[in-house]
């Protein structure tokens, strides 16, 4: 059987030599490629029918981490913090996420891409949790293979159903996360200090975003079981 091919989407960057680049982690490359799936790198640079074309051709989205999305996408406050804005990388995405809830093709969203997933379908952001979260914990940490706090999952959630678990201990690597739920989203995973951690749509054969980074924590079964899931579905 051929293995499905999985979209990842990149960012815009520039080289050593200011030459711009289309860019990815290598860890998300190899969580696919190690839970059977064909990694396919989308340049958020395509015109429109180029996106759409490459969009058919694949069976299952990753939508990757990254910078913070732009204001005029959803009603948040202004902050300082607010960095690495990529409209470019906003348009690909959201045009992405939508046709992959309305086309029911699996996807799976991280850290960046769970909050992608929240403002396509109507959701707004907290732009700086320290300042609009009371009591948060630190989630803008910078190492990606410190465990920073756990997240409970629902017991009746098509989540536990991956991990085979309710209790994760995971990294933290954002300062934004949801505020305003999308409707047709469900809240199925917080952190102990309430910020949402995982949500997903039910009436959809995959459609998962969490807010850690998976990527990095692939020694754990949970994660191993959460990519394998997902290119699994893909593959159907």
């Amino acid at each position: 059987m051929s293995k499905p091919l999985i979209g990842i989407t990149t960012y815009n960057a520039k080289n050593s030599y200011g030459r711009d680049i289309s860019a990815v982690q290598h860890t998300y490359i190899r969580a696919v490629t190690e839970a059977g799936g064909i990694p396919i790198l989308i340049p958020a640079i395509l015109p429109s029918d180029d996106l759409n074309n490459l969009y058919n051709r694949l069976q299952g989205i990753l939508f990757s981490g990254g910078g913070d999305i732009s204001l005029k996408y959803f009603a948040g406050v202004q902050h300082p913090s607010i960095h690495q804005v990529d409209e470019a990388r906003d348009v690909t995405e959201i045009s992405l996420l939508r046709q992959s809830v309305e086309n029911q093709k699996p996807f799976l969203a991280i850290c960046r891409g769970i909050q992608v997933m929240n403002v396509a379908m109507g959701g707004t952001l907290h732009t700086h949790i320290p300042d609009q979260v009371s009591n948060s914990l630190k989630h803008d940490n910078e190492e990606f293979k410190i465990i920073a706090h756990p997240v409970n999952i629902a017991e009746d959630s098509k989540m536990a159903e991956i991990f085979g678990e309710t209790l994760l201990h995971v990294n933290s690597l954002h300062h934004q996360g949801i505020k305003d739920l999308a409707s047709n989203l469900r809240i199925v995973g917080h952190a102990p200090d309430g910020v949402i951690e995982a949500v997903e749509i039910a009436d959809h054969p995959y459609a998962i975003g969490v807010q850690w980074h998976p990527e990095w924590l692939t020694d754990q079964p949970a994660m191993q079981k959460l990519f394998k899931s997902f290119v699994d579905a893909a593959g159907k």
